[in-house]
């Protein structure tokens, strides 16, 4: 047990060595570390919540793969399909690496135990997903390998059980608060609390790798757990490391109607349709060719316009109608059983006998940390500090990052359903085999720094949330006003259709919540349980992602995938094509070309986006 003073206060922690750590247990962070642990590494991997309990586990559709089991396929489609839905600002290394990986994934998961459905034939059952093609384009593909429509749940607990045989050593319920640096910039280990009783702890490790997943409570509206509240990008943030594309942020097309929870994209893959007030199946309008199934950014688009223009159903006309009642019984019972469930629990419907009442919510976050296919986190480098765009870059020395939290462009503006399972395991196990190879060409068991290191700042900077709480009647605010008041910015703001006007309001009213951040204090001076005390600090996090995703948005001046600007209705390759960096010092933003040159693969240049 060490300590450090801090005024009247004495910050107890204690210390611990490992080979790497792994930040967060979803599917990624389980995919990372059941690879290093299988190699003979000793890892930590931290989480805040239970690791069954990760929003993987609400991942509902399926993960894509060429397994050419229902229709023919092959991964070069794929590639093409991924690169189009990303309306082209996908690096196309990254994502032709994604393609060819799927099909090994997908049966190395089924070898580890993850129960998908299957075909009479015995295979691996595929479903029609939006944006997915055969032959470039030329008609629909079945590429989703599906579990029924638990596919991320039957995933995370395979992927747990085999980390329980392996003996991954877990840190349950432990809030990660900041990455530790030596005097070289080296990441060299992590500050956590244990939730059950405020305990510090230090963990050093060569290789911290952070899997902390999405952002999506930055909108009032979303289909993410409470816990998805962008703890690794504000620790990628805070030690200097921009954050790429944040713009970008998925409205998945059907969330139930005025509660968020996400209606899986498998629906329509089953044969589900989209109708307004006037019983108008109005997709044909929008999509002519693949209707229900276009990409995401585009279905959304289209039900955001029919409410917009009056078509909108219900009292208020503020919803438009999924039309299951059409479909086969045993279709919805046996592949859409957890959609149904939904629909009895929260709307007291069942989706065999009424329409479900859907509207776009906040689902995924394309942005992140930037990264390289290592999962290395990579910092540009400038040939003048005047300089708006760079082309080389470093890497983060002892830093890595993998699934939604990361940004190695697999999904550029717009991410296709079924890719998000695919790129958590596809580079949870590639970031793991590099660090696996950097071990066994170095020493193990790290130790603590010699160089020295920022620890005591980081202790001084967390003493904040244990320091005297303010007369109650003196201030008013609290960090359950500023959270809400931030939601309620970001979807006037940031939402599915975005303008000049409204975003420079977010970002000018997100500066403001910072300064009332800056001052409030929380009431709660217990170290049991403490969630307020949680709370601020994930909120910390949260300001850091919505500041971010509204300067690089007001900074966009096209529409692109998921970012979809009134005032400049176009994509504009001439001058867009290219990823932005958000620096929070300053709201500095500069920019990186996407990377157009597979490794294997002939380029795919920018097409219109015809559907």
């Amino acid at each position: 047990m060490n300590a450090a003073a801090h005024g009247d206060l004495k910050l107890d922690y204690q210390e611990f060595f490992f080979d790497a750590i792994v930040i967060g247990a979803g599917g990624a962070g389980m995919r990372a570390a059941l690879a290093l642990q299988q190699a003979g590494h000793q890892v930590a991997m931290i989480s805040k919540v239970f690791p069954t309990r990760s929003h993987t586990v609400a991942a509902q559709g399926g993960i894509n793969a060429a397994l050419s089991n229902v229709t023919e396929d092959k991964w070069q489609w794929h590639m093409y399909d991924t690169i189009k839905g990303s309306d082209y600002l996908g690096d196309q290394d990254a994502i032709e690496f994604m393609c060819q990986e799927a099909s090994q994934i997908v049966r190395e998961l089924e070898h580890f135990g993850v129960p998908f459905s299957r075909l009479d034939n015995g295979k691996i059952y595929q479903r029609a997903f939006g944006g997915q093609s055969q032959n470039y384009g030329e008609s629909q593909a079945k590429r989703t390998c599906a579990a029924a429509d638990r596919t991320g749940h039957a995933i995370l607990h395979a992927l747990y059980q085999q980390n329980i045989a392996a003996g991954t050593e877990m840190f349950d319920e432990h809030f990660a608060l900041d990455l530790i640096q030596d005097q070289n910039d080296h990441v060299c280990g992590v500050l956590i609390q244990n939730l059950h009783n405020s305990e510090l702890k230090v963990i050093w490790a060569q290789h911290t790798l952070l899997a902390t997943g999405g952002a999506g409570q930055i909108f009032r509206t979303n289909s993410n757990a409470t816990i998805n509240t962008g703890d690794g990008l504000g620790m990628a943030q805070r030690i200097g490391v921009p954050l790429q594309d944040m713009e970008f942020w998925q409205f998945h097309p059907t969330g139930v109607a005025g509660k968020g929870m996400l209606i899986s994209e498998a629906t329509r893959g089953e044969g589900g349709i989209l109708k307004n007030a006037d019983g108008e199946a109005f997709m044909v309008k929008y999509a002519p060719k693949v209707k229900e199934l276009a990409s995401r950014d585009v279905v959304a688009r289209a039900i955001a316009i029919e409410v917009e223009e009056g078509r909108g159903c219900g009292e208020n006309k503020d919803y438009v109608l999924l039309d299951l009642t059409h479909l086969a019984t045993d279709v919805i019972e046996n592949r859409l059983p957890g959609i149904r469930d939904i629909c009895l629990t929260f709307l007291g419907i069942d989706p065999i006998e009424k329409p479900i009442p859907i509207f776009p919510t906040c689902h995924y976050m394309m942005g992140g940390i930037p990264t390289n296919l290592n999962g290395q986190v990579i910092q540009p480098v400038y040939a003048s500090p005047q300089s708006p765009i760079t082309e080389n870059q470093i890497t983060v020395q002892g830093l890595y990052a993998i699934g939604e939290c990361a940004c190695v462009s697999v999904h550029g503006a717009n991410r296709l359903g079924g890719n998000s399972l695919l790129d958590i395991v596809v580079f949870g196990r590639k970031a793991a085999q590099f660090i696996s190879h950097q071990l066994q060409n170095g020493k193990q068991n790290s130790e603590r720094p010699t160089a020295g290191h920022n620890l005591n700042t980081l202790l001084n900077r967390y003493q904040r949330w244990h320091s005297e709480t303010s007369n109650e009647a003196e201030n008013q605010d609290s960090i359950f006003a500023i959270k809400q008041d931030m939601q309620k910015i970001m979807e006037r703001g940031c939402g599915v259709f975005r303008d000049q006007v409204h975003m420079q309001q977010a970002v000018e009213s997100l500066r403001e919540l910072e300064k009332r951040f800056a001052k409030v204090t929380i009431q709660d001076t217990s170290n049991v349980f403490n969630f307020e005390r949680t709370s601020a600090l994930e909120l910390e996090n949260l300001l850091a992602v919505a500041k971010a995703t509204a300067c690089s948005a007001v900074a966009r001046t096209e529409s692109r995938g998921a970012h979809t600007r009134v005032d400049f209705t176009e994509r504009n390759d001439d001058v867009w094509l290219k990823h932005t960096l958000f620096y929070p010092h300053q709201e500095k933003i500069v920019y990186k070309p996407v990377n157009m040159q597979p490794k294997q693969h002939e380029p795919f240049a920018p097409q219109k986006r015809v559907y």
